[in-house]
């Protein structure tokens, strides 16, 4: 039968609303906030910073060349704010601006005035002349793809940026929503002018004859650091849908250590991870592929239902989850929710289960397997059966949800980072009038739902295809933010990369999730301490995935030390300038004691690196002197002032706890955490009567903890007299003892219980 339904793309698109643009001029009309003052005139929308009043963009909007008219309108979400509406027969929209919002939220329509249903894919929204005061060539681009020239940047999912590298000045625009399209970025040169262009992209967008779509929500604002930019966006999106994220674990898998991992090994993993590792932080022993049914032709086993008869975990999923529970520790388990494999006999009857595409062929990927139609109603109750099973009868808590763009009902194509034209719209789906994305966010929302509040739900991975990258805002707690890493340099390098590609995102919209770090005796010690440092540093989802019990003491110590992950959000220093970045800055200003942590590394393992870099480039006083304890030299240097310089070895690390000097003596670090104090000193106070200084500090039973604290002075230097702890810590079994050297005091405390320790060093 002829089916009336064309699909039509951006072509067409742009022909309609270049008619619009044509329209008669309007008005100029203007709305500001305290960042911005927006102007708005003939469908082109003027963004000026309100700082500087200097004009950063000028916006051409799609299908909004009408009138404009100020309106006050309220958000449920940003409150009160202003908002140019746009009236356009194309669909017109509304901009609008909120207080304590540094973006222009732009909110647009679209409508056909024809007979019948038109199907649209790619959207666009807006092509954005930039303009930050310097020559084009040299901005760069910088998104999920990373840094580029414009003129190789080759686009970017939910957010882009346009930065001067060397001031960091830049507009940021990102996507604050993605309830039903996917949204795209892209940044370049036209006639030399630097351009930022925001596209949504549906697979099939059913518009009805005269029935308005509202479209996505695009962000955009200035910056005179990116960085803030980048934050702001994350920290928008998470309020846009209420995030709240659940504490961060601490994680084994067994994926990299024993593929074939069984329930006779399993549990000898999970009790030394108890004994040893469980005070320190660690709570989750989390089974990967290999535990499932079905065939395996094309990637991963498929079938969820059942355990594999012949298979590692004979007794069932729930017996190994009951032993893990036993000693006090979480069990995890990987599983593809949203993919099958449509040769398998157990779908034999369940054919009408996948995607299509329009041949009528199931909707297969390489080793993704068949997208499952999330638009179902009997997908929905298998995967609900599914989780229900997993969760709440076999007792699973962490579940680590692999081949999520299946969901979304498209291909695979790994490894995706910068934008690739994946033909996203082959796909048919049971209802026609849910799009690829609304589809997948059902699906999420469903597992979410039925896992329940105290499961933690981790995707894997976004660059298996980009498009389930923001799909699960808001319905997961944590996402592998690159591809699989492995027990090597060139494999453990990839977490850096694609860490520092999306920091911001980390603890604002999920935990990244590098993929594990690697303390086996294979690997040098020297780049183990470099990517235990980095996941520390970062403090981005900590996963190991080493035979515990075979681990040297040395190796295990180790572990001990990147346990748990802190709560707080540092950034690379040197985000715009290189793919890898080298300088990373952690600062905890929680109590009226300021810690700051600067983590410097050398990816390169043949030549060695010389960092110089500014202080106050770093995000630390560039007036003060400075007094610095690197961690695994065990050295106190200073007092330095004005910047920084570090010279390090092939695949090396240095991680620097800093100072600046003060009229007394100050704890600079600890031997507990590679954040040295961060995590594990509190209360630091200098008591200038008796000349004393006290704190408390939280100790690990049995595990020898050394405080060091400087006493180079801004007025010379001191000395430490004596270090004792409190009468009930003293009765509790704890020992305090005293090593005095030049400019450090070390005090040494050990306790046979894991208590808060209150002490106090007497200096003269």
């Amino acid at each position: 039968m002829h089916n009336p339904i064309r699909i039509f793309h951006v072509c067409v698109l742009l022909m309609s609303f270049a008619a619009a643009a044509g329209n008669a001029a309007q008005p100029a009309v203007t709305i500001r906030n305290d960042s911005l003052k927006l102007s708005f005139e003939a469908g082109r929308l003027s963004l000026t910073a309100a700082a500087s009043g200097k004009t950063f963009a000028v916006a051409t909007l799609a299908g909004a060349g009408g009138a404009g008219t100020v309106a006050t309108v309220t958000d449920p979400t940003f409150g009160k704010g202003e908002a140019i509406e746009i009236d356009d027969p194309n669909g017109g929209g509304r901009v609008m601006v909120f207080p304590g919002l540094p973006f222009a939220l732009i909110k647009l329509r679209i409508t056909h005035a024809g007979n019948e249903v038109k199907v649209l894919n790619k959207i666009p929204l807006a092509t954005i002349a930039v303009d930050l005061g310097v020559p084009a060539a040299a901005l760069k681009g910088f998104g999920t793809g990373g840094i580029s020239s414009l003129a190789d940047n080759t686009g970017s999912y939910m957010w882009q940026v346009i930065v001067d590298p060397l001031t960091r000045h830049g507009v940021v625009g990102g996507w604050l929503t993605t309830a039903r399209g996917s949204g795209v970025s892209f940044a370049g040169l036209k006639d030399n002018q630097p351009q930022l262009s925001a596209q949504l992209e549906y697979g099939r967008l059913r518009l009805a004859p005269n029935k308005p779509e509202e479209l996505e929500t695009f962000a955009l604002g200035y910056f005179d650091d990116a960085r803030c930019g980048m934050e702001a966006w994350a920290d928008a999106v998470a309020k846009q849908l209420a995030i709240k994220l659940p504490p961060l674990p601490t994680v084994y898998c067994t994926w990299y250590h024993c593929r074939a991992s069984d329930e006779k090994q399993l549990p000898r993993q999970a009790a030394f991870a108890a004994t040893t590792f469980a005070p320190y932080g660690f709570s989750v022993v989390q089974i990967d592929d290999g535990w499932q049914d079905g065939q395996s032709h094309n990637g991963p086993r498929k079938n969820f239902t059942r355990v594999k008869p012949d298979g590692p975990y004979p007794s069932g999923m729930k017996a190994t989850a009951d032993k893990i529970k036993a000693l006090g520790l979480v069990p995890g388990i990987w599983l593809m929710p949203f993919s099958g494999t449509h040769d398998d006999p157990w779908y034999k009857d369940r054919q009408h289960w996948f995607v299509r595409q329009d041949d009528g062929k199931p909707h297969d990927s390489a080793w993704g397997g068949t997208a499952l139609d999330l638009t179902h109603p009997e997908v929905l109750q298998y995967l609900h059966d599914e989780i229900q099973r997993v969760v709440k009868d076999w007792g699973y808590t962490y579940l680590k949800m692999d081949g999520l763009c299946s969901g979304a009902a498209v291909k695979h194509c790994y490894v995706n980072a910068a934008y690739k034209d994946d033909q996203m719209g082959d796909a048919v789906l049971h209802n026609p009038a849910k799009t690829n994305i609304e589809a997948y966010r059902d699906g999420l929302r469903l597992i979410r739902q039925t896992a329940g509040p105290n499961t933690f739900i981790l995707g894997c991975c976004a660059p298996q295809n980009m498009r389930s990258y923001g799909g699960p805002f808001g319905l997961i707690d944590a996402m592998r933010i690159g591809p699989d890493n492995g027990p090597n340099w060139a494999g453990i390098r990839t977490g850096p990369t694609y860490g520092a590609r999306n920091y911001h995102l980390h603890g604002r919209i999920w935990y990244n999730d590098p993929d594990p770090l690697y303390v086996r005796t294979s690997l040098p010690l020297h780049q183990a301490r470099a990517i235990c440092s980095w996941v520390t540093l970062s403090g981005q989802l900590s996963a190991s995935s080493d035979s515990y019990p075979d681990l040297t003491p040395e190796r295990i110590d180790l572990l001990k030390r990147t346990m748990p992950s802190h709560p707080l959000r540092p950034r690379p220093v040197d985000l715009f300038e290189t793919d890898i970045p080298a300088i990373w800055l952690l600062t905890d200003t929680r109590t009226a004691v300021r810690r700051d942590v600067v983590g410097l590394f050398n990816w390169d393992d043949k030549n060695e690196l010389t960092v110089t870099r500014a202080l106050d480039n770093i995000g630390l006083d560039g007036q003060a002197e400075y007094m610095a304890y690197e961690y695994w030299s065990d050295k106190l240097t200073g007092p330095f002032k004005g910047s920084l310089t570090q010279t390090l070895a092939p695949a090396t690390c240095a991680i620097l706890a800093l100072k600046p000097l003060a009229a007394h003596p100050q704890v600079l670090s600890s031997s507990r955490h590679i954040t040295q104090g961060i995590l594990d000193v509190a209360d630091e106070m200098w008591h200038p009567a008796p000349k004393q200084l006290t704190g408390t500090s939280k100790l690990i039973a049995g595990d020898t903890y050394e405080l060091r604290v400087v006493t180079v002075t801004s007025n010379g230097t001191r000395k430490a007299l004596q270090a004792a702890v409190s009468a009930a810590d003293l009765a509790a079994g704890v020992s305090a003892a005293l090593q005095q050297q030049d400019g450090l005091a070390r005090i040494t405390l050990k306790s046979p219980t894991t208590r808060d320790v209150k002490w106090v060093v007497s200096c003269n």
